[in-house]
């Protein structure tokens, strides 16, 4: 589109200049769509992931990607008539719905961008780098994890701190405003929105069939490394979310249980229970029927759905009479858009209320050198006097 010498005009008086936009960055997985990519993103997941916890050295790790991509290879063309992940298009589904909601308040002050931790062409760089090109000074860091750990946010803000370090110009940052949002959790609405997704499941394909106390809920978190180099790990967050589900649910439905989905590595001490352990213990207290809830979760992707599969496939072999009952996760749930809107709207706010502070990547030396010496001396009018 060319602009002509009015529209132009026309832009700088109505619509924002760059200094008065926001880009939001929502971050996730992304998972690959072919198998050619597959032992180049197992060995990029696995440089980032394991180098956090594992006693590994890191020349395993591209014999160990081709391994796992062979493995993987094999479980999915084989047994799931080559299935691809739909992830990424929830994922996109996901960006325009928040993208939309946020549009309602703001405008065209407001952009929705979204970045994948592991793919191409979609890696934060990318991202920033059309960020940067779109004229954006201020950044929103938004990774869509309901869990906080060195795995999840931890990697969206190590690889977005790279990417800005890239895209520096010498002299002042181009970034005059970033705020970031955490892991929701603790979010009462997100907590509302799992329970009465439950109950709501259980009351139109099961309670025709089983009593409450016959039927057993198993609330599924991404299984944690216990151990992680003193990073935060991602087990109290995720412990503190399904404690907050159960108690909405367990008036009603006494069976429930935690279910981790683990990725049972060699040397690797996982959280439990895995999610079969969780359904037999169930099933042994009287379940005659399991429903299984994706919570840690907030997008589709390849363990919510191969990894139950393969779990429920296990189960009905041991206990054929118990029905069960795979949920989604939220995904693209329009109250889950509403919501994850909401959410950023203080943070926008703030973002726009601020006058752009001018960031000199170079100054950091020289303000270090400074600090020490300030240390000493005290000014006029510093002297507190109490009355």
């Amino acid at each position: 589109m060319v602009a002509t010498p009015e529209k132009i005009q026309h832009q700088s008086k109505d619509t924002p200049t760059g200094g008065d936009r926001v880009a939001v960055l929502l971050m996730g997985y992304g998972e690959v769509e072919s198998y050619e990519d597959f032992a180049n993103y197992n060995e990029q997941a696995l440089n980032l992931l394991t180098a956090k916890f594992a006693p590994v050295p890191t020349w395993i790790y591209p014999p160990l990607a081709k391994l796992l991509a062979i493995f993987d290879l094999h479980e999915w063309s084989h047994q799931h008539g080559n299935f691809i992940s739909p992830h990424n298009q929830i994922f996109e589904q996901q960006r325009a719905g928040v993208e939309q909601a946020l549009q309602k308040t703001w405008g065209d002050k407001v952009k929705v961008f979204k970045a994948f931790n592991f793919c191409a062409p979609h890696l934060p760089e990318q991202i920033l780098t059309q960020i940067k090109a779109e004229g954006f000074d201020k950044l929103l860091i938004y990774p869509l994890l309901v869990v906080d750990s060195i795995f999840t946010s931890g990697i969206a803000v190590e690889q977005v701190n790279h990417a800005l370090s890239h895209l520096a110009d010498p002299g002042e940052h181009w970034l005059k405003g970033t705020r970031y949002i955490p892991s929701f959790y603790n979010e009462p609405a997100y907590i509302d929105l799992l329970a009465r997704l439950v109950e709501e499941k259980i009351q139109k394909d099961l309670a025709v069939a089983h009593l409450p106390s016959q039927t057993g809920i198993v609330l599924m978190n991404h299984g944690c490394p216990h151990k992680a180099k003193g990073f935060t790990s991602g087990i109290m967050e995720s412990e503190a979310l399904y404690e907050a589900v159960r108690a909405k649910l367990i008036h009603k439905y006494p069976l429930i249980s935690i279910g981790w989905l683990n990725h049972d590595t060699p040397l690797i001490e996982w959280t439990q229970p895995n999610v079969e352990l969780a359904a037999k213990n169930l099933i042994e207290l009287g379940a005659t029927a399991i429903v299984m809830m994706p919570i840690g979760f907030a997008t589709e992707n390849h363990e919510t759905l191969l990894d139950v599969e393969h779990i429920m496939g296990h189960l009905r072999q041991k206990y054929y009479k118990v029905t069960y009952v795979q949920m989604a996760c939220v995904n693209d749930h329009p109250d889950f858009l509403n919501m994850v809107a909401d959410w950023a709207n203080p943070q926008i706010e703030a973002l726009l209320a601020e006058t752009g502070v001018t960031v000199n990547p170079s100054l950091a030396q020289s303000l270090h050198s400074h600090t020490h010496d300030h240390h000493h001396h005290h000014h006029h009018g510093e002297h507190h006097h109490h009355h």
